[in-house]
């Protein structure tokens, strides 16, 4: 209802405004003539009532499309000003997955260096434990079992390690194989429909 009255009252308004140039469009064509009154009709053209409602006519339609073009450049402004809004989110969003990543990354570099270390350690650890049960043949029992079980542990630590480096590479690939056998399916059922 109250776009109704709107349109109502900018319709008033721009014949209002038609009503004033086509007055003063007489007034230029006819001479010096007294002024309107503001708000009243226009006084008639003398071209004829055909004449004068097509020049109403006219001037009603180009205040339409002038009205249509500013809603329209309007409405571009602030598009514009979406897209640049957007664009500016998206740079600081990637901004901060970049710096997430190197940040990753570098955490990445330092736990497999580690890794590395441990594993080295471990094999030292092994060898160590081997070269003392073979040097001491005289040894107690109790501090051979040590050793063993020392060895033990460390291997189980190190099969750990390869499971856990193993879950990351199956991590890794199973989106490659998923995307990889969704493409496969997709080309199937494209080749049964041909």
């Amino acid at each position: 209802m109250t776009d109704i009255a709107e349109y109502e009252r900018r319709i008033a308004f721009a014949l209002e405004r038609i009503g004033r140039q086509v007055g003063a469009l007489q007034a230029r064509a006819a001479g010096p003539a007294p002024a309107a009154a503001p708000g009243a009709p226009p006084p008639p053209s003398g071209l004829g009532e055909d004449a004068d409602a097509a020049m109403l006519a006219a001037a009603d339609e180009i205040h339409s499309l002038r009205a249509e073009l500013e809603a329209e450049r309007q409405a571009n402004a602030q598009m514009s000003d979406r897209v640049r809004a957007l664009r500016e989110k998206q740079e600081t969003t990637l901004s901060a997955m970049e710096r997430r990543l190197v940040a990753a990354a570098q955490q990445a570099e330092t736990a497999q260096a580690e890794l590395d270390r441990l594993k080295r350690a471990n094999l030292d650890l092994a060898q160590a434990n081997r070269a003392l049960i073979e040097a001491a043949g005289d040894a107690p029992q109790h501090l051979i079992n040590s050793a063993l079980q020392a060895e033990v542990e460390t291997l189980r630590a190190a099969r750990a390690i390869e499971a856990a480096e193993l879950d990351q590479i199956i991590a890794a690939l199973t989106p490659i194989l998923s995307a990889h056998e969704k493409s496969g399916h997709a080309k199937q059922e494209a080749d049964k429909d041909a």
